[in-house]
């Protein structure tokens, strides 16, 4: 009965059948990593938020802004976010080389992984940006789940770190 168990739970099968949408809203309470954050600075100068969906439900959700610089701090990744976001308005151009991954979490095994592995290919297949950063909790926990699924560490912060995803268009 116990080995039931394990496998009904170890069952990915539901990870082929997920998309990845773009999503305008979302419980930032669930959000385990920086629920602080609302709505409106998840959504506001052009920061995106991606949730992975199976069943009509978002199993995993990832939220990232775009910038031209590597930050160090939240503050830090929202003022660099709005400079890029008003640098491409007055140039009518795209905003930011860089996506900034600042939070993902999973509501099924699974989902983490899936949701960076579909977030990247999304970039790589841009024309604008040409990094996937990530403004990472100071943790072990956030530095095993980067490393195990093929980042670098590039900077530990006093209160973050970052790690990155290398994209090869």
């Amino acid at each position: 009965m116990k080995i039931t168990k394990i496998k009904k739970w170890l069952n990915f099968d539901w990870l082929n059948k997920a998309t990845l949408v773009e999503l305008t809203d979302v419980d930032v309470s669930k959000d385990p990593v920086r629920p602080e954050l609302d709505i409106k600075f998840r959504t506001s100068y052009g920061r995106k938020i991606y949730g992975l969906k199976h069943d009509g439900q978002i199993k995993a959700v990832m939220c990232f802004a775009f910038t031209n610089d590597v930050p160090k701090t939240v503050e830090d990744l929202d003022v660099l976010s709005k400079d890029a976001y008003l640098q491409a308005t007055h140039r009518a151009g795209v905003q930011g080389s860089i996506a900034i991954a600042y939070t993902v979490w999973s509501l099924q095994k699974g989902g983490g992984k899936m949701i960076v592995d579909e977030v990247f290919k999304m970039i790589k297949q841009s024309n604008h940006l040409n990094r996937l950063v990530t403004l990472s909790p100071l943790t072990d926990m956030a530095a095993k789940f980067h490393l195990r699924n093929g980042a670098k560490l590039i900077q530990k912060n006093e209160t973050t770190q970052n790690f990155e995803y290398l994209v090869k268009k």
